[in-house]
């Protein structure tokens, strides 16, 4: 060991102050804790019900930071069972539980409160809940990647306010079943605010009340089914425009919201909005949510996949925050939040993991679809270029799975790997219209659905005709790159895998002096005879992969 007073060092944290370091280790080193079981698992009072409807009724202060207010939570009972497991974070507090007009006994453990029900639940019926709640949420320090709520001004000096809580939960600003698995059928979104401000959450603008406090409570209704953190709201100074987009499924009405100042910006930026639909449709299907339309709402951070209700606030400029990611030059071509975030409501909003260990289903296929946008407008050398230039991101430090029912997501490998493994899978399948189907199938038949990674991955090997298991295994669990090993002997180039996991057969198309050959390598050498005599070979580019020529060693 080359570095013994660390690991004494690393040893005596872990014993001591467990949760200290415990953040610093890979997913599979951490010490997981019960309030990540808790948070990260399907546990018996979660499962005995199934949510079928929220109304989160909310006054929001931007005076003193805080939320007060109800949210009213509709489910059918799966089996009988008597305590609730309702997700609130501190330092909000539940203040309320109550069914049928009696208040239930609760009490807080950590993140979680245990709600005692009064009467029989009874299999099959439909029962109402509402949690009254309120307090000062957590505030972001560093929002979209550490949850809670922004409170910012604008340059007006007027509040500019909003929520992201991917990961670390909704439960964050509001309670709820805060686990990916369940999701309510449909949603109301009814948040109150001073009357100066507009509040903008998903779905469609059903109603706006005026209050004679000098509040205004505006309602929204989402008619879909959506997962908990991509619920928001929105608050500032807003001004509004809208377009018609002429879709798959007819017309989809696109609404956006700005603040003033930035409004002419927006006009010109936002153009871009529906070219991403014109090009997402084709790829991947019609846009999932016709129903609660599609808006575009600037926000004081990045952005983020909200559904319905995408979050913007990449300055108006090409790029991610003015960079190429990729540095090909194609990554200037197009506004990466609005391409990226958007992409989220075919993988993310519409197709969502049940647990955050598999969270390469939103990011892998939505890297990749950066590619497709690029290839759609510019051509599938384009396309590649990106793709292949993202490689220069990829760590291979941890697997891109991440630890199954504790809340833990993998490497951020899930962007960049993930999507070269996507591009890699197109190469493999050779045939653009079959892959296209692919994509356009996956969206059609888990439409509005939660998934486990698994299926994902089995739909895809069914769907390509090949047993893609080893596949996955290198790729998704595995951090090394395979490598293409091969020597040449007069005619004849005899060649397999290493560097990979077991069985790892992945075909490969290269390059004999020139001339294309389609080949399956294998973990053990294979040698084929060639037409010609001490050939270069050269392996195609769009498979993620190493080359090693040993001729002569």
């Amino acid at each position: 060991m080359k570095y013994p007073r660390l690991t004494v060092l690393l040893a005596a944290l872990l014993f001591f102050a467990p949760d200290a370091i415990s953040q610093y280790l890979a997913p599979s080193q951490r010490v997981y804790t019960r309030q990540d079981s808790l948070r990260g698992s399907i546990t018996p009072e979660r499962a005995w019900w199934d949510l079928t409807y929220y109304h989160l009724d909310i006054s929001v202060n931007p005076a003193d930071s805080t939320i007060f207010g109800s949210n009213t939570v509709n489910y059918r009972v799966n089996s009988v069972a008597d305590l609730m497991q309702i997700d609130l974070q501190p330092p909000l507090e539940l203040t309320k539980a109550e069914q049928n007009g009696k208040l239930l006994e609760f009490k807080r453990e950590g993140n979680v409160y245990w709600i005692r029900m009064a009467e029989k639940q009874e299999p099959g019926m439909v029962y109402s809940l509402v949690l009254g709640y309120g307090g000062r949420p957590k505030i972001s320090r560093r929002p979209p990647w550490e949850g809670g709520i922004t409170w910012q001004r604008d340059n007006h000096n007027q509040p500019f306010i909003a929520s992201s809580c991917q990961g670390d939960g909704a439960s964050l600003w509001w309670p709820c079943k805060d686990h990916m698995y369940d999701e309510p059928d449909s949603m109301l979104i009814s948040v109150n605010v001073p009357s100066n401000l507009m509040d903008v959450s998903n779905g469609r603008l059903r109603k706006v009340e005026k209050l004679r406090n000098n509040t205004t409570t505006y309602h929204w209704f989402v008619s879909n089914p959506i997962n908990n953190y991509g619920v928001n709201i929105n608050i500032g100074s807003y001004t509004h425009f809208s377009e018609i987009f002429n879709g798959e499924k007819g017309k989809l009405q696109c609404d956006y919201y700005v603040l003033k100042d930035d409004l002419e910006k927006a006009r010109a930026q936002f153009r871009q909005a529906p070219m991403m639909l014109a090009a997402f449709e084709y790829w991947m299907g019609p846009y999932p949510f016709y129903e609660d339309g599609y808006k575009l709402v600037q926000v004081p951070y990045l952005g983020m996949e909200h559904q319905s209700s995408v979050t913007y606030g990449n300055g108006f400029k090409n790029g991610y925050a003015g960079r190429d990611l990729s540095v090909s030059g194609w990554g200037m071509k197009f506004d990466f939040i609005i391409i990226h975030e958007s992409g989220h409501e075919w993988f993310a909003n519409s197709i969502t993991y049940e647990d955050a260990a598999d969270m390469w289903v939103h990011e892998s296929f939505i890297n990749y679809s950066e590619n497709l946008y690029v290839e759609y407008y510019y051509g599938k050398d384009a396309g590649r270029d990106y793709v292949l230039g993202c490689r220069g991101n990829i760590r291979n430090d941890q697997p891109v799975t991440g630890v199954y029912n504790v809340n833990v997501s993998g490497s951020g490998d899930m962007y960049y790997k993930g999507g070269n493994m996507l591009h890699t899978l197109r190469q493999i399948v050779d045939n653009d219209e079959k892959w296209r189907g692919i994509l356009r199938g996956l969206n059609k038949d888990f439409y509005h659905q939660v998934v486990k990674g698994s299926q994902i991955e089995d739909y895809l090997s069914e769907k390509t005709g090949l047993n893609l298991k080893t596949f996955f295994d290198q790729y998704l669990r595995d951090v090394r790159i395979p490598v293409f090993e091969y020597y040449i002997q007069g005619d004849k180039l005899t060649f397999r895998w290493n560097n990979c996991v077991a069985g790892f057969n992945m075909p490969l198309r290269i390059y004999v002096s020139g001339e294309r050959k389609d080949i399956v390598p294998t973990t053990r050498f294979t040698t084929v005879e060639l037409d010609i005599q001490n050939p270069v070979i050269t392996v195609d580019a769009n498979y993620y992969a190493s080359s090693m020529n040993m001729t002569g060693k």
